[in-house]
């Protein structure tokens, strides 16, 4: 703990001779002799009720140095929102994300941990849903309106397609979208079609370490499988996320046993078999690279309970950052209750007049 006004706490050492004259008094005032006939019951009476006397007092004296603490304006340590404090969620939706492995889908589970993020994320912190499966679409912006992004994850799965995984894609336009935020871009708002930058530019950017200036967007990222479909490789994206010095937390989901039905039509471009079991297993060898690639963490869920703990982890972490917080408050709202119980216990014992 520190101080803002140390210099308060000089009214500890006035308080505590204070309390020493007070004490010093109160000795010299019980020398003077007091005639009284009856000296056994006088001192039942003063044995009895000497100690109740003094609890009014010492009350005060700790409420009037909570008091003086408070003035001084004490801090602690602990995680802080961010200004500006911005986490993208990036959400595979394809076909894959309907594997039963994980209960009762890939997609539910996914979307009942989305909803924890919410509920354990600090309020003032925005949140944005990016989707994808062959493309990446912003299906909310960030904004600090939790049950609009909420009500967005609820109708997630009409985002559901077969046009496979473009994961660089995706960690592109998050961090677009995140770049709009800080103001750290010349470009237009990012659009919902497919991403606009070659990957020829993407050699630069891979050589740029630029990543030592944190930025406040934080990018959460859930896939179930290997990249398929985009113009950007999973490493060119995580490439740009580190220029921009926006680490990407990534959680691999699913089981190696996973597998969808390739249904009565076919499912894929071209097929003629029906009711097919096709393995979707996951990626997390890619996605462990992102996130070691631009400095955030890597997770992988096989169940439904792990996947939650991973978001409800993450949910009370992103977009804060160690600081110092003021809590006067809480010593001055101490040093109110014990005035007033030490108000309240001397009317109590108090002699009263006939």
């Amino acid at each position: 703990m520190s101080f803002k006004s140390p210099w308060m706490l000089l009214g500890l050492l006035v308080l505590a001779v204070a309390v020493g004259l007070w004490l010093l008094a109160e000795r010299r005032r019980a020398r003077y002799p007091v005639r009284y006939t009856n000296v056994d019951v006088l001192a039942s009476v003063v044995s009895g009720r000497s100690w109740i006397r003094l609890v009014p007092a010492a009350l005060v004296v700790v409420g009037l140095g909570s008091l003086l603490v408070g003035l001084a304006r004490p801090q602690v340590e602990r995680q802080l929102l961010k200004e500006h404090a911005t986490v993208i969620l990036v959400v595979d939706t394809s076909r894959s994300m309907q594997s039963e492995d994980v209960a009762p889908t890939r997609l539910g589970a996914a979307q009942e941990a989305l909803r924890t993020f919410l509920d354990r994320a600090p309020k003032g912190l925005r949140v944005g849903l990016v989707v994808f499966a062959g493309e990446a679409q912003v299906a909310t912006p960030p904004t600090q309106d939790h049950a609009l992004v909420g009500t967005a994850v609820d109708e997630i799965d009409q985002y559901l397609v077969f046009g496979g995984t473009a994961i660089g894609d995706a960690l592109q336009t998050a961090v677009d979208l995140g770049k709009q935020i800080t103001g750290d871009t010349g470009e237009g708002p990012v659009t919902l079609g497919p991403p606009r930058a070659p990957v020829r530019f993407l050699a630069q950017a891979t050589q740029s370490d630029d990543s030592s200036g944190k930025s406040p967007v934080s990018i959460l990222f859930l896939s179930d499988g290997a990249q398929t479909r985009g113009v950007l490789q999973p490493l060119e994206g995580a490439a740009l996320a580190k220029q921009a010095g926006i680490p990407v937390y990534t959680i691999a989901l699913g089981t190696p046993e996973g597998v969808i039905d390739r249904g009565p039509f076919g499912g894929f471009p071209g097929s003629q078999d029906t009711g097919q079991l096709i393995p979707v297993p996951p990626d997390p060898e890619t996605l462990r690279a992102i996130a070691q690639t631009t400095g955030g963490q890597f997770s992988e869920a096989r169940t439904a309970d792990a996947l939650e703990r991973a978001y409800q982890s993450l949910g009370s972490r992103l977009g804060r950052e160690p600081g110092q917080s003021e809590v006067t408050w809480l010593f001055v709202a101490i040093a109110a209750g014990l005035l007033v119980l030490a108000g309240a216990l001397a009317a109590a014992i108090s002699p009263r007049l006939p």
